[in-house]
Parts: C-alpha cells; structure tokens; sequence
C-alpha cells in the first residue's frame, strides 16, 4: 500500500502537466509580495451546470413522463411503497437511457468527440448538442403548447419547428410530457377501479361493511396484473409512446 501511495502521489503531478484542463484556482503576487487567490469564471460555469444537470435530465427527456406513470400505477395498485420510492427512480432513468440513447449516441458522434479531439471550440459543440435534443423534444411537443407559451411570450407565431427557441419549447414539452403522463396513468387506473367497485359491491351485499375493500382487491388486482404481464407492458407502452 506504501508504495502504491507514492506511486500516486509521484503520478499526480506529471498527469496535471501531460493533461490540460481548468485554471480553477489562480495565484497572482502583487509588488509587496503578497499573494490575491481567484477562482476561474470557467469553473464557477462548470458547478453551476452541476447543480442544473437533474433538471435538465428530468424536463428535456422521458423521465417525467415515465416516473408520472410508474407513480399512478402503484397507487392504482394500492401497494402503496411497493415498488419503493428508490426503485421506482432507478427503473425510470434506465428506461430512460433506454429511449433516450438514440439522441445520446448523436450528441456523443456530433458535439462530444469531436470536441474532446479538440476539432471544435465549446460554443459549436453546443449548438450541435442541441439539434438532436431539439428534435426529439419537438417530435413530442404539442404545438398547442407551443403556441401557448408564444402567445405568453409575445414571440409571434413560428413559421419553422427550427425557429422555435429553447425559452419557449423548454416549458411546452415540460407541459406536454405532463399531459400525456396524466392519459396514460388515466388508462392503467381504470381496469383497477374496476376491481375496487366490484368488491366493494360484493363487500356490501354480504353485509361486510368494517372489512376495508382494499384489502380484498389488492391480491385481485396484483393477480391481474401478474397475469397480463404488466410490467413488460407498461414498459413497452411507455418506449413506444416516444417517437422520433
């Protein structure tokens, strides 16, 4: 272990001379001798990306849409924290990745690589970033929505899907993805309310009017689901309602 420290601490400056990267921190020495310590712009940029990252990842991809599903579907199953809150995150972002790899894999060919063999500056690999996410943000936007939010923003009426900017489509697919969420969570909760009303029927004309009927449905309605193969079709439901 000794030797692998030295090894590491040896390695870690001739790696910080081979690779480039950010002045974070910058030391200027005034005439008195003094030193005056400055962060770099460029790393203040970098954090404060950092901290928009989770909001980017959930508003201009599939994962609202998916978590909204997921969410109404265990409700409407009344299994209450099963699947639980973690679970039900983690399935959300991989069947994100799922959809969204696609769009990621052109950004990766488009903007990303051909920055880091530094082909192109940090301004045009954004702009070739954004075309991909634009497209796919566009093909499930409503233009009602679109037209809303140009309507509140005084933009006028858009001649080209292409002149639509992110002020704009941001808030629109947001809208959209809500939209659709609540219809689909909509459909899943109807077989299920159906089961709630027929025991509850039952429950009633048998006289059993202290015997909760959610706790008869339950087994009912994860028997159905089980039988239907549930899961293979809300997640095959869920990546078909995304096209490209």
């Amino acid at each position: 272990m000794k030797r692998l420290r030295w090894i590491l601490m040896l390695g870690l400056p001739l790696s910080a001379h081979a690779v480039p990267g950010l002045d974070a921190l910058q030391v200027t020495t005034d005439a008195a001798g003094g030193q005056t310590y400055t962060l770099s712009i460029q790393i203040l940029v970098f954090m404060t990306v950092l901290t928009l990252l989770p909001a980017a990842l959930m508003l201009t991809t599939s994962f609202a849409r998916i978590i909204i599903v997921l969410s109404i579907l265990r409700q409407a199953l009344g299994t209450q924290n099963a699947p639980s809150n973690q679970i039900l995150i983690a399935l959300a972002l991989f069947l994100t990745f799922f959809i969204m790899s696609p769009v990621f894999q052109e950004v990766n060919e488009t903007a990303l690589q051909p920055y880091m063999a530094e082909k192109i500056e940090a301004p045009e690999a954004l702009k070739r970033a954004a075309k991909p996410l634009r497209k796919f943000m566009l093909a499930q936007t409503r233009e009602d929505d679109i037209g809303l939010f140009a309507r509140i923003g005084d933009y006028g009426e858009f001649q080209d899907p292409a002149d639509v900017p992110f002020t704009v489509l941001l808030p629109a697919f947001a809208t959209s993805e809500l939209k659709t969420a609540f219809q689909i969570g909509f459909l899943l909760f109807i077989p299920f309310l159906i089961i709630d009303m027929v025991v509850a029927s039952v429950l009633m004309s048998m006289g059993m009017m202290m015997l909760s009927p959610m706790i008869i449905s339950l087994p009912f309605k994860i028997m159905l689901f089980v039988l239907v193969d549930g899961w293979a079709l809300i997640f095959g439901t869920l990546a078909g309602s995304f096209f490209t």
